[in-house]
């Protein structure tokens, strides 16, 4: 009695624990690749910020908050530093250099293809362990267990059928129930012609009409909730009662998981969905039988939407390489071939990690110790050390140097901007189109014979579908559109580095050979790689704002076509594109009211190629602006009393420089006026953990949504997805156009 008195009394106290515990509970965001990813990172920099205070000589020489900071920066590859790096000893140095390789996008991609790989094989090895024991369960049959089984659950399921039927109140549809035996029953309300969107016999043969899929592969329902759970719950072989449809009828799609049963979703205070995505955009929570097949009646557009170029089935390809209409046994072949292109990717995404990274710091660190001895050993380091650090820094746009000066050491060292110009490129904004040539050369190189064919059979799958393998490989459209928008931005800063810097002292005083070749490379780091070659305080306010812009949309190329060629886009922005064997109703209006549908996003209109990009970017500017207008407002509240003190060292465009710098991940910074570390280290505590959580934030704006095909692990949803997105542009071609 002494338990439930106790309960009894501290109840009072117990209930509040209890309801704030439900609460934190319910808006924890989900697990999901984008939260491991938070979790890793925020991690990996508490963790090696304990090490790199610890390490400090002489102890505590290095304070705890520049502790965080510098691993925070290192680990988003922020690139700005708070104390000049060449005071560190050693180890310190070495944290930092191993925090930017494992905080490298490259390296991240590369751990998802690796656990993706161990996925698929995992689930290989229990399909045949599972069909390894069926053939050796002895068969054993019973004449009287499957007309007993047969007429309960007759009994049974007319019962549920019967509730169901009384609950539906509208929506009529016409099914047709065919028993074992072949017979014929009327399921539902009788079609009447009276009420909009019922359906007949004449109707069916309508191209506009429409009708539910069979969930499960042996039966369709109605939209009732009740039903749908009953009717799942009912399934147990294939001798039992069934619904089947008539050739030639056209199926809607299915709803997703949160809308199946009906029942209130809470919306979490933190949805971890990814940039752009529904907070409610997620993969079905329920799956068909094995023997289900959602058939589309679309028909293909093109000689290579068919799926006959990789494996042979009657399947198709939809936008951003959807598969649809393929059966069980053709979804197994399609995942057997989207295992060997991940397998391939296992291997030659580390090579190239490695390799350029490798080579890189072998260059690079034998350059410097060769030529530019001198300069290193000024700040008391070793020259090998300094080339490797700055190559590796370079690779993973990192913009971190141990030299004070940064590359303003060595703006004429022609072979050292060149290389290090090369390696930006490589780690970050033209690594898709570099790992694509890769690819497409060895497709190139592999004979064209029977004992390759299967080799080649992959490396053309992994061309055509890459997103289906890997988050940063893109279609040939994508990456020639990601292609020429890296040559126009760098165009523009080259051309801006060079025009507006005329009569600048600073500039003009190099020659005018390494003026331009300085150019270039500020052009190439701007963006992404952190380095200057430069003072930025030096160069004209015009083009600090110009980089101030590049700085800000400095990962918009590359994550705008990540997010574009996802295969799941549709279902993340809950926009759907029209089916390609159909065409679109043309919109007519003036010439105001179309631009208005185009700048408020009101009103219908066309889902096209560029309707989903404006979606996108949309998405990534509210991403943005808010968080850093936060910042700002936060860091200058902090700092008023150092701008009072000297306004022009802490005016409002310095702290925005900064605060976007470190969003942008990219690293320049305005300095300090008596000092060679970043602005932000002369900021007070509370200011440097604000842009700790701008840099971490800043880091996660560049990843794909959380349903992104290429970072998902294997999984009957994800086809059973394919098949839902297929049937709802099929209903809204049909809904919107006619066939062509």
């Amino acid at each position: 009695m002494a338990g439930p008195r106790m309960r009894l009394k501290f109840q009072p106290f117990t209930r509040p624990v209890i309801r704030v515990g439900r609460l934190i509970r319910r808006n924890l965001p989900p697990l999901n690749f984008i939260t491991i990813h938070y979790i890793y990172f925020i991690g990996m920099s508490l963790v090696s910020a304990i090490v790199f205070w610890a390490s400090a000589t002489p102890f505590r020489s290095v304070s705890f908050t520049d502790s965080l900071f510098l691993t925070t920066s290192a680990m988003t590859l922020a690139g700005l530093n708070t104390v000049n790096l060449s005071t560190l000893n050693t180890f310190q140095q070495f944290i930092l250099f191993f925090l930017i390789i494992i905080g490298s996008a490259i390296f991240v991609s590369a751990f998802v293809v690796h656990v993706r790989r161990k996925a698929f094989e995992i689930k290989f090895k229990a399909v045949v362990e599972r069909e390894r024991q069926r053939h050796q369960r002895p068969r054993r049959f019973s004449a009287s267990r499957p007309a007993s089984r047969s007429r309960s659950t007759r009994s049974e399921r007319g019962r549920v059928l019967e509730e169901a039927r009384e609950e539906q109140t509208s929506r009529p549809y016409e099914l047709q129930l065919r028993d074992s035996h072949g017979q014929n029953e009327s399921l539902g309300h009788e079609p009447r012609a009276d009420i909009p969107g019922t359906l007949s016999d004449e109707a069916t043969e309508s191209p506009n009409t429409v009708k539910r899929p069979p969930l499960d592969g042996h039966e369709d329902v109605p939209d009732t909730p009740h039903l749908q759970d009953a009717a799942r719950k009912q399934n147990r072989g294939p001798g039992q009662d069934h619904i089947t449809f008539v050739p030639g009828t056209i199926y809607r799609a299915a709803t997703t998981g949160t809308e199946t049963n009906g029942i209130y979703q809470h919306s979490r205070l933190l949805s971890m969905q990814g940039v752009g995505a529904r907070s409610t955009a997620s993969l079905p929570q329920w799956l068909p039988s094995g023997a289900a097949k959602m058939r589309s009646q679309s028909p293909p557009a093109h000689a290579d939407s068919h799926t006959d170029k990789y494996f042979p089935s009657s399947g198709f390809i939809a936008r951003n390489s959807q598969f649809y209409n393929l059966g069980e046994a053709e979804r197994e072949r399609l995942g057997g071939v989207e295992y060997k292109a991940i397998q391939l990717l296992s291997v030659i995404v580390p090579l190239y990690f490695i390799l350029w990274q490798l080579l890189g710091c072998l260059g690079i660190g034998a350059y410097v110790a060769n030529n530019r001895a001198d300069t290193t050993r000024k700040n008391g380091l070793n020259p090998f050390w300094v080339g490797a650090f700055n190559a590796v820094s370079a690779f993973n746009n990192s913009g971190m140097s141990l030299l004070d000066a940064n590359m303003v050491a060595f703006q004429t060292s022609i072979y050292m901007l060149i290389t290090m110009g090369l390696l930006i490129l490589a780690g970050n904004t033209c690594y898709p189109i570099f790992l694509r040539l890769l690819i497409w050369t060895l497709l190139k190189l592999i004979p064209k014979n029977q004992a390759w064919s299967d080799d080649r059979n992959t490396l053309r799958f992994l061309l055509d579908h890459p997103r289906r393998c890997y988050t940063n490989l893109f279609p040939s459209q994508h990456t020639w559109w990601l292609l020429i928008s890296i040559v126009v931005l760098n165009g523009i800063d080259w051309i801006a580095f060079e025009v507006l810097n005329i009569g600048n002292a600073s500039i003009t005083a190099l020659p005018k050979g390494i003026r331009v070749l300085d150019g270039l490379f500020q052009a190439l780091a701007v963006r992404s790689g952190g380095f200057y070659v430069v003072p930025i305080p030096s160069i004209r306010i015009s083009l600090q704002v110009l980089y101030v812009a590049m700085m800000y949309i400095s990962v918009y190329p590359v994550v705008i076509t990540m997010r574009n060629s996802n295969v799941y886009e549709e279902r993340s922005l809950g926009i759907y594109a029209t089916d390609p064997g159909y065409t679109k109703t043309k919109q007519r209006g003036s010439f105001f009211g179309v631009l208005k549908r185009h700048l408020t996003d009101q009103g219908p209109q066309p889902e096209t190629k560029g309707y989903f990009v404006r979606q996108q970017l949309r998405a990534q500017l509210a991403h943005d602006l808010w968080w850093i207008v936060l910042a700002i407002l936060l860091i200058m509240i902090i700092e008023t009393d150092q701008f009072e003190r000297n306004p022009a060292a802490f005016s409002v465009f310095n702290v925005i420089f900064e605060v976007v710098s470190g969003y942008g991940c990219v690293g320049i910074s305005l300095g300090v006026p008596n000092d060679a570390y970043s602005f932000c280290g002369s900021w007070h505590v509370l200011s440097k953990l604000v842009l700790c959580a701008v840099m971490l934030r800043g880091r996660h704006r560049g990843l794909p949504v959380a349903i992104d095909k290429a970072i998902l692990l294997p999984g009957e949803s994800q086809h059973t997805a394919e098949e839902e997105d297929a049937q709802i542009r099929l209903e809204k071609s049909l809904t919107r156009g006619t066939v062509v």
